[in-house]
């Protein structure tokens, strides 16, 4: 196990009802991870586990709050009980510690009694949906094959009826990519002030032994016919910003812009993907196993199960901390050598699978995205930086660029 000199604090999203859902979405990663699990009859994490994590999760983190983040498959297929249960729980061994919970939903079980539970114990709710109808209905269904979108509509306004402090995640797959200010308004008017974008891209190898979405060390999988395309995804990304930066600097929050100006000046990005290492964000499944990444919940990367190996030797063991380094130490010469290389760090490892212009292997499927984004985005985000560094607020920028615009169109 390593040792280190600073505060230990590592995020874990915990998976209590495992990859169990009430939706099939075309899209999702995560559902076929039932077949890690095959004499699996019930993926309720038991009262047990439950509370060995909730016990070590507190003592492992040296810092004064504490952040819990529920995901799954779909948490709220779990009753009440387990929930309140966990708020019991974390009271009984928060000790001075102050506790924070994030919950990650698709809202379509979402009703006035979990907004009411919600709200008194002050969970941050994230609210899984893609756009305006059509396009969150093209893949978000259920398993009979039913539509969502109404549920996901009546959870948003649920959360706002109860005052349920929510953001929302937005995948971006390759039909969202024709429609990005209609998706960005429609996020907008759903009362959402922080706004994720995750572009999905997932790789598929049907003779695959373990799990049929595969990783980026398979040279012969496919593109699934649902991942966004490069291209298409870096002028999604130029059009919502170019709205944004005019109008909603300071106003709407988006994780990505965010996350690129922090970078640009030098800051914490707060996002792994755009970190130059990772291996600070794992994941519990519902019987204590924990995996180095929610996108490499593959045998390979299991670091071992609470029962019988503490979180935190998990989490500051050699093999995750190997993990971590070699999203730096992976990256091709092409990469080292690129002008952006601070602003994205070669994104996803779980997106290194293509050839870089002289044949060497690791380069990011969407580094074409990322390469016309932040080109496009540099001036503005020298502006901002500069306006910070001058201690004056960024959102600045909007006149700066309306001038601009005004400008370019003479």
């Amino acid at each position: 196990m390593l040792s280190f000199n600073q505060p230990v604090a590592f995020h874990i999203m915990a998976k209590p009802y495992g990859p169990v859902c009430n939706l099939n979405c075309t899209y999702c990663y995560y559902l076929e991870k039932k077949k890690l699990y095959p004499q699996q009859g019930n993926f309720r994490m038991d009262d047990s586990i439950l509370e060995e994590y909730i016990k070590q999760f507190i003592e492992s983190q040296d810092v004064p709050v504490v952040s819990f983040t529920w995901q799954g498959g779909e948490p709220t297929m779990l009753d009440l009980g387990f929930f309140k249960n966990v708020i019991a729980l974390q009271k009984k061994y928060r000790g001075a510690k102050t506790i924070e919970n994030a919950f990650q939903t698709n809202g379509t079980l979402i009703d006035a009694d979990w907004c009411k539970f919600l709200h008194d114990n002050n969970f941050l709710v994230g609210i899984s949906v893609d756009g305006p109808q059509h396009i969150h209905d093209k893949y978000r269904v259920y398993k009979s094959g039913g539509l969502s979108f109404g549920k996901v509509i009546e959870a948003v306004n649920l959360l706002k009826q109860y005052r349920v402090e929510f953001n929302t995640l937005t995948v971006v797959h390759n039909e969202s990519t024709q429609y990005p200010l209609e998706i960005y308004d429609f996020l907008k008017s759903t009362g959402s002030g922080y706004i994720q974008f995750i572009p999905i891209v997932e790789r598929i190898k049907e003779d695959s032994r373990e799990l049929k979405l595969v990783g980026p060390e398979y040279e012969n999988a496919r593109i699934t016919p649902w991942s966004v395309n490069p291209e298409a995804y870096g002028k999604f990304l130029i059009t919502i910003f170019d709205e944004w930066v005019r109008k909603d600097v300071s106003r709407i929050f988006v994780q990505l812009f965010d996350v690129t100006l922090a970078n640009w000046t030098g800051q914490p990005s707060g996002l792994c993907v755009f970190d130059e290492t990772c291996g600070n964000a794992m994941v519990l499944e519902h019987n204590g196993d924990l995996y180095s990444c929610d996108h490499y919940v593959y045998p390979k990367h299991l670091l071992g199960n609470i029962q019988t190996t503490s979180l935190k030797n998990m989490a500051l063991s050699t093999k995750q901390y190997v993990f971590g380094q070699d999203k730096l130490l992976g990256l091709p010469a092409y990469c080292m050598d690129c002008e952006y290389r601070f602003a994205c760090h070669g994104e996803c490892p779980k997106h290194r699978f293509e050839k870089t212009p002289d044949g060497e292997r690791g380069l990011n499927y969407l580094c074409k995205a990322y390469k016309m984004f932040f080109s496009y985005v540099h001036p503005y985000m020298q502006f901002m930086g500069d306006e910070l560094a001058a201690r004056r607020p960024p959102a600045n920028v909007m006149q700066w660029a309306q001038r601009l615009k005004s400008y370019h169109s003479k």
